[in-house]
């Protein structure tokens, strides 16, 4: 009963990331809608990239603001905050007149979903047990396929109308995963480290036994209880709490190197050039709005399949071989599609292209959203479990920013450079994705199978034995720690 309470809250969350696929690909219809372009009076390459990277700037801003709201006011009531900022938002890009008001609707939607991003695969993570908190996690990114996928699909039900409904509808559809956030979030477990961290261990032991209750007997549940408990208790005592601290341990600042790291990765990957500027990649390579739509759908129905097959497997190889067979696969298919372009695709594309060329490179697309899998759900799992619950929550602000502050900039220039160099832009993510792929090999620990709170033994920082780990020395040091305060309040009392 325990496991299912818990991957049930894990599903649910996930609606996060439902809403952070849908407002992503949502966009890549909308802009390219007949009736959108013809209301907004044929936007300009920088006005549709602004219409693109508020939403972006937005989520810089959310992401921020977890490293107090989650140590503030808890998981539950961040992700209830972030439910109603959504809806709000889009509601407001539902009822645009004007473009300023589209991005404005665009820049507090995005305040959501960067909000969103950043607790949810924290949330699971600090609620699962170690032997399946990479697919919790990960589920964010699976929701995120969905949400993708249904964006596509909608969009392109709705060309088929002539009339403002076309782009009015998809935009509005948004309302509908952060009103449900905001109202069921209150049926849900909150974190127990969280609980720990703040001192109401009742309440935390409460809610590990209904999280983990059933699945374990008695006494590994207390275990698992001491191990939080004697961990969090440790960590406090050496706690820092001015953001200058984040960098004053080496073990800290390896940590944060390595969680902004992999999100700035998954970022120069090139996968949100080709979800964002999908129709105008098409449209580079002389395919019509509604042809583009449907390969756009059907990418996204692929990556649904991926990403299930990718959660599968995340337990059993681990995170950090997959990563590299991930970046080398995302490398080599842009490299295709940039020297297809090159050599192949010149000047008009119906005159002069070579048609099988042509096939090849939208092929190359959907081959690329199969190695994007790993790098997709990892991005999130590793960030929400390497950092120790005293700066989880600037850790992953932090992290999941700078994905934000990197999707800004390549929202902004991807529509400038498509147009000045087409293809051959790819290139720079060929680039970006090997030297991922070598930083994953040299720098990256496995973290598969560990608790959070095992994380410290990788990273050279272990403060107090580990309960599951080690029980006897666990209860020595519990000994010690007991005797110690008593002789202390003894000398005080005298």
């Amino acid at each position: 009963m325990g496991r299912a309470v818990t991957i049930g809250s894990g599903i649910f969350l996930a609606i996060g990331g439902f809403l952070f696929g849908y407002d992503s690909g949502v966009i890549t219809s909308t802009i390219g809608q007949p009736t959108f372009v013809d209301y907004f009076g044929n936007p300009s390459n920088s006005e549709t990239g602004g219409i693109v990277s508020s939403f972006t700037g937005g989520a810089i801003l959310g992401a921020l603001a977890v490293s107090w709201s989650a140590d503030m006011l808890g998981r539950k009531k961040t992700v209830f905050v972030g439910g109603c900022i959504s809806a709000f938002g889009c509601a407001l890009q539902a009822g645009a007149a004007t473009i300023g008001m589209l991005i404005a609707g665009r820049l507090i939607a995005g305040i959501a979903v960067g909000l969103l991003s950043a607790i949810v695969p924290m949330y699971c993570s600090e609620i699962a047990e170690s032997s399946y908190r990479g697919a919790l996690s990960g589920l964010l990114q699976f929701m995120l396929s969905w949400g993708y996928f249904a964006a596509q699909w909608i969009g392109y039900g709705c060309n088929y109308s002539k009339s403002s409904f076309q782009w009015r509808f998809p935009l509005a559809f948004q309302v509908v995963p952060g009103i449900s956030l905001a109202i069921g979030i209150w049926f849900l477990q909150e974190s127990p480290r969280w609980l720990m961290e703040k001192d109401r261990h009742d309440e935390a032991r409460e809610s590990l036994r209904r999280l983990h209750g059933n699945g374990h007997n008695d006494e590994y549940l207390e275990l698992e209880y001491r191990e939080i408990h004697d961990t969090i208790v440790a960590e406090k005592q050496v706690a820092v709490r001015s953001w200058k601290g984040m960098v004053a341990k080496p073990a800290w600042r390896r940590r944060l190197a390595l969680g902004m790291g992999i999100q700035a990765f998954g970022q120069l990957s090139g996968i949100n050039v080709v979800n964002y500027y999908g129709l105008k990649i098409y449209d580079l390579l002389g395919i019509d709005t509604r042809t583009g739509l449907m390969i756009i759908g059907i990418s996204g129905s692929l990556s649904i399949v991926y990403c299930a097959l990718g959660l599968y497997f995340l337990e059993r190889v681990g995170r950090i071989k997959p990563m590299i067979f991930s970046s080398v696969g995302c490398a080599l298919t842009l490299l295709v599609n940039a020297v297809l372009s090159q050599y192949y695709v010149t000047g008009s594309v119906a005159a002069n292209s070579n048609p099988n060329a042509l096939r090849a490179m939208v092929a190359m697309n959907l081959v690329f959203s199969f190695f994007f899998t790993f790098t997709g759900i990892i991005t999130w799992v590793y960030p929400a479990e390497i950092f120790p619950v005293e700066i989880r929550a600037r850790g992953n602000s932090l992290s999941t920013l700078m994905n934000w502050c990197l999707g800004l900039v390549i929202g902004q220039i991807s529509p400038l450079a498509l147009g000045a160099v087409g293809f051959r832009y790819f290139y720079a993510f060929f680039v970006f994705n090997l030297c991922a792929a070598i930083s994953y090999f040299l720098f990256f620990p496995e973290t598969k199978g560990k608790t959070l709170e095992q994380m410290d033994t990788l990273f050279g920082d272990q403060i107090v034995p580990h309960a599951l780990e080690d029980p006897a020395a666990a209860a020595a040091a519990m000994m010690s720690s007991t005797e110690k305060h008593e002789a202390i309040s003894h000398e005080e009392h005298l």
